[in-house]
């Protein structure tokens, strides 16, 4: 089972790193910390492209203009490396882009036209794994996080609160959180269950060319599983919880501009199967449920099903090559405006290089 466990958490755990984002939040890497049960030294590159296509109809009482294509593409970019410094404690250490938005609204007559967000992050976490024996493992350690952004809307009739038009572009704000978990693994039968508790993060103020932002980045815990159901053939899940209800952006002077109000949970099964001593192929499926509650006008999206192929190829120089590809159909919406997003979707490609030293 071995190599079987290998290629998992090298492998078919790829395309996490390429989830679209949701109604339910901003999420987009998972904030996996699979890297540091790996085996020896490990380092590996990651590169996720996603391209949605997000489009919605006012309702009739504003005009009935379809929106246009308003959800942009983006890219997804992680490093990772974990070092063995004794027989029972390991160091890792993560990169990646954890949260992330960026729509654009610029069809002539919709009644968002000119409207634009985005934000970008940036994160590192040390993480450390203590053996407590063969079986049981726990891990912790801080994630430094980092985020920008761009919000501008325009001028909304009063039928829609008289709003005037705003923009303002913020610069960085950053923060430190912390991560704790536990671990319980079999090797012979490739089995591990992991615990991981990601705290809230406070950053700082993202000072603003108008308006000043604050936010504060919800606490999360994330459940992974792994077992062998038969010679060369694994299963693999996880179970994502994200406390989003009641998280705000808030702008010191148009107030709120983006609010949720349900936790989110997020669900992924699949198999992996080793074809050959070096190549490996996965199947699996994601899930999120909708809320049925009325979106955001600048994430018209309500839960999601995914389904993703993957494949890994490892060579004997200990470089593993692994990609796969992933289609989410997006949950229908209904925005605080009225227009109604149907029939939505994206395609998610990735790639990840690995190095076992």
């Amino acid at each position: 089972m071995g190599k079987m466990k290998q290629f998992v958490t090298a492998g078919a755990a790829l395309l996490l790193t390429t989830s679209i984002a949701t109604a339910g939040g901003l999420d987009r890497s998972g904030q996996s910390v699979g890297v540091i049960f790996e085996d020896g030294d490990y380092a590996e590159l990651s590169f996720g492209s996603v391209t949605p296509s997000v489009t919605g109809v006012a309702q009739a009482a504003l005009g009935g203009t379809n929106s246009g294509e308003m959800a942009n593409s983006y890219t997804q970019f992680g490093l990772a490396y974990k070092t063995q410094l004794s027989d029972q404690l390991a160091l890792g250490i993560i990169f990646d882009n954890p949260y992330g938005a960026d729509v654009t609204y610029d069809t002539a007559g919709y009644i968002f036209n000119g409207a634009n967000a985005q934000v970008e992050s940036d994160a590192v976490t040390a993480l450390l794994n203590y053996n407590i024996n063969d079986n049981f493992s726990v891990h912790g350690g801080l994630r430094y996080l980092k985020a920008n952004g761009v919000y501008t809307v325009p001028a909304l009739p009063a039928a829609l609160g008289g709003s005037p038009a705003y923009s303002s572009t913020y610069s960085s704000g950053d923060g430190v959180g912390f991560v704790a978990g536990a671990a319980y693994e079999r090797k012979d039968i490739a089995l591990r269950v992991a615990l991981t508790y990601s705290s809230e993060i406070e950053l700082s103020t993202l000072e603003g060319t108008v308006g000043d932002l604050d936010t504060t980045l919800p606490e999360s815990i994330n459940l992974d599983f792994q077992t062998g159901i038969a010679a060369d053939t694994l299963l693999f899940g996880s179970i994502r919880y994200v406390a989003w209800d009641g998280f705000a952006l808030t702008d010191s002077l148009a107030g709120d501009i983006l609010t949720y109000d349900d936790d989110v949970v997020t669900y992924n099964v699949g198999v992996g199967r080793r074809l050959t001593d070096q190549l490996a192929a996965s199947f699996s499926i994601g899930y999120e449920n909708s809320t049925g509650d009325p979106t955001g006008n600048l994430g018209p999206t309500d839960g999601y099903i995914s389904y993703q192929v993957g494949a890994a190829y490892t060579m004997d120089s200990g470089v593993e090559v692994s990609g796969g590809v992933r289609y989410v159909n997006i949950g229908d919406a209904t925005t605080t405006i009225g227009s109604a997003f149907n029939d939505n979707s994206a395609i998610g490609v990735g790639l990840k290089v690995a190095y076992s030293f």
